[in-house]
């Protein structure tokens, strides 16, 4: 097989949440232990640092892995899901996994596939572990998928767990109250391992502190031992400047960021905050901090957070698509002095667009579309449901119509934002 054969075939065999929905969501880990046993337990040879929450766990894990390189480590990286390249799921040092070892992995355990026949997920987690050990990583970055407490991801030790926030996002699996939701993301934590929360919330606090009191794990909430603020980039280039302090006042630091979404600070005080609590025994230097932050899109490959795509008029995308992320994305919508705003939006079905309408520009014109996934929800039942929130335009069968349509009808003191899921984002970079 060649790599398009070899991610078809994985595609048609396995289930994948991302492609499908829930259909593929397993709610425990025989298939995960089934494959660790099988590959001897490869994520024992390596440290591990453990990520799950509903925001920010990707932008997290990509920069933690991007401090660990510039501290001269071996990283590896797990994220899901990718954007352009299956490949992007599985990386070290900002390289990604190569297409023939893609191919040799399927076609050396196909036996062991077929027979235990487990999710998308479950065999990209086994693939990355594998992966890691055979390439001798010093550490890998490990984000999980959904939740947490089943997610395939859960049966390594970490040297620590993070908890970027809690919100409302596949409520349909994870539960219908955030406690809910919090349970399940704390059920990555661990005994003896300690763990930070990146944004403490009265509805999840008690959670987690019972959870890490369980365990015997030392328990921060990054967002009460540090405040950081970024400015907004007066030159359009895409490089931010952001100053970050502890909250007893006795330390500030200023640096670069080319992450320049609102909700990055929340992310940066989350970096410190973990940078912090391992420095020592990974001897991770100030300096490598702060160029961790500024070159993680050139070390690891960061895409699709705030990024700016093109100038006259302005296009960004960004991959929000909760009420909690676009709430931070709307904001940053509406300080942009742009003549008019043109958004470019498709979800995915089983999204609540109750929360998330209400967010949205009123005064904006709309360009309904769908990712060309079967998740999608259809652009014309998108349309409808819009236009009773007060949200009017025209429906695209495709993201490119969509962009192309917007492209035309915007001036250049215009603004174009791409969004609503992962998918739309991933169509346009």
């Amino acid at each position: 097989m060649d790599y398009k054969q070899t991610t078809d075939y994985l595609y048609s065999l396995l289930p994948a949440y991302h492609r499908i929905g829930k259909a593929a969501y397993k709610d425990n880990l025989e298939n995960t232990l089934a494959l660790d046993k099988h590959f001897r337990h490869p994520h024992l040879n390596y440290k591990t640092i453990h990520i799950a929450g509903t925001n920010g766990k990707g932008s997290v894990s990509h920069v933690l892995a991007s401090v660990l390189q510039e501290a001269g480590y071996c990283t590896g990286l797990y994220t899901s899901p990718h954007l352009k390249d299956f490949r992007e799921r599985i990386r070290i040092n900002g390289e990604m996994i190569p297409e023939d070892e893609v191919i040799t992995f399927v076609e050396k355990h196909k036996k062991i596939i077929e027979e235990i026949s487990p999710s998308f997920f479950e065999l990209t987690v086994a693939m990355a572990f594998d992966y890691f050990a055979r390439r001798h990583v010093d550490i890998a970055v490990i984000e999980t998928g959904l939740g947490g407490r089943l997610d395939s991801t859960n049966i390594i030790t970490p040297v620590i767990s993070i908890i970027t926030n809690v919100g409302h996002d596949h409520m349909d699996l994870l539960g219908d109250t955030l406690q809910k939701i919090a349970v399940e993301k704390a059920g990555i934590i661990k005994k003896n391992i300690p763990v930070v929360i990146g944004e403490s919330a009265k509805e999840t606090r008690d959670v987690f502190i019972e959870k890490a009191h369980e365990t015997e794990s030392r328990i921060c909430f990054a967002d009460e031992e540090f405040r950081c603020v970024i400015e907004d980039d007066p030159t359009g280039k895409g490089d931010w400047t952001f100053t970050i302090e502890n909250t007893d006042g006795n330390e500030r630091v200023s640096g670069y960021t080319p992450l320049g979404g609102d909700y990055q600070s929340k992310n940066l005080q989350t970096v410190f905050c973990v940078c912090r609590h391992i420095e020592d025994d990974l001897h991770i230097t100030r300096k490598a901090i702060l160029n961790g932050i500024r070159n993680v899109i050139k070390n690891t490959g960061l895409m699709g957070r705030w990024q700016i795509l093109r100038h006259n008029p302005l296009i960004i995308c960004d991959t929000g698509h909760n009420f909690e992320g676009l709430k931070y994305t709307m904001n940053q919508v509406s300080r942009i002095p742009a003549r008019r705003v043109h958004m470019v939006l498709g979800f995915v079905a089983d999204k609540d667009l109750s929360l998330i309408f209400p967010l949205l520009p009123p005064d904006a014109v709309y360009y309904f579309t769908r990712a060309s996934i079967p998740r999608a929800l259809d652009e014309k039942i998108l349309q409808e449901k819009a236009r009773a929130y007060g949200l009017n335009g025209n429906s695209y069968h495709t993201v490119a119509e969509a962009l192309d349509e917007a492209k035309s009808n915007a001036s250049e003191n215009d603004l174009i934002y791409v969004g609503g899921s992962t998918f739309i984002v991933a169509e346009v970079i």
